[in-house]
């Protein structure tokens, strides 16, 4: 029997928090005919408009929605909407038996005031994880994931990180060999190195300085072999040394320093998954001065070896 995959829609989703993740299991069918049955679920029959303008018309209500394998919940304004938000929010309570359920992005909203999450460990979108740990206290978020799984329950980062997750779940339904043929069909990476501040940092840096700084963010992530010392940095902004590190600490928490030496180790893990890259290689192409300087950052941070790393994950 095909598993019954049901996408909950509705008005001002985000269509991608669908899409991605239906594409990956409709894909996973040309692999293994008829795996999935793939439901798209309304809180009435008729078309919904996403947040994008694309309309969806829905197979099922939430009142008549067969019994299902997989939930998914995406995100989208709409979710904020309470019209919208309880009838969800009671349906996922009614189905907390169902085998998995998974939110998108923001979709963590509804599983977060539906207890389902309550004492475990989840992750959304990076923009949005300081509200969401203010409003469900009793969810151990760690905003830095790409997708989580606790028992039945699991949740993603930001739009396309529905993807990273249904392509885990494929892998646990039909095996590596299959779910590496859907990624590959998909132009996506099967398992993604690293987690979402590799992505959310470098554009939070730009959204957040609306002055000199702005353009020190394209200048660090794409000069990271070059020298990033404060003194470049700050010259390069137009200030002294003392006047750029105080500004830069006061707007962003953290040193320039450190910042740069995240950029660098959040870079380095995704070049240690280039076979013919050695240790060696990727410290110096990432600006560590040696590869003992880089073995001991990274190991500070990541809490393995990069040799390590590179051998589980490559």
């Amino acid at each position: 029997m095909p598993r019954r995959i049901g996408f909950v829609c509705f008005d001002g989703v985000n269509a991608l928090d669908i899409t991605g993740p239906a594409e990956v299991f409709g894909t996973a069918n040309a692999y293994s005919a008829s795996a999935y049955d793939i439901l798209f679920v309304g809180l009435a029959l008729k078309p919904v408009t996403a947040e994008v303008g694309l309309r969806m018309l829905p197979d099922a209500t939430l009142g008549n929605a067969p019994p299902l394998d997989t939930i998914f919940i995406p995100g989208g304004a709409g979710l904020r909407n309470p019209r919208i938000a309880t009838p969800i929010i009671t349906w996922l309570r009614q189905r907390r038996r169902t085998r998995r359920i998974a939110s998108v992005c923001t979709g963590i909203y509804a599983l977060g005031a539906s207890g389902l999450l309550d004492g475990r460990v989840a992750t959304t979108h990076w923009r949005f994880a300081a509200d969401v740990g203010r409003r469900f206290t009793a969810i151990s978020l760690k905003p830095d994931a790409i997708y989580l799984q606790d028992r039945n329950v699991f949740t993603s980062a930001g739009v396309t990180a529905g993807i990273d997750l249904a392509l885990s779940l494929v892998e646990s339904d039909l095996g590596g060999r299959v779910a590496l043929r859907v990624a590959r069909e998909l132009v996506v990476y099967l398992k993604r190195p690293g987690g979402q501040m590799q992505f959310s940092e470098p554009l939070r840096f730009q959204t957040r300085a609306a002055d000199r700084f702005a353009a020190l963010a394209t200048f660090i992530v794409t000069n990271l072999h070059k020298d990033l010392s404060v003194e470049v940095l700050a010259e390069r902004a137009g200030l002294s040394v003392r006047q750029f590190c105080r500004r830069f600490a006061a707007v962003f928490n953290v040193p320039p320093g450190a910042y740069v030496e995240q950029m660098r180790l959040d870079e380095s893990r995704k070049r240690l998954f280039a076979a013919e890259r050695t240790v060696e290689s990727v410290a110096a192409s990432v600006g560590f001065a040696s590869a003992d300087s880089f073995r001991r950052a990274f190991v500070r941070r990541f809490g393995i070896a990069p040799s390590q790393f590179a051998k589980r994950f490559r």
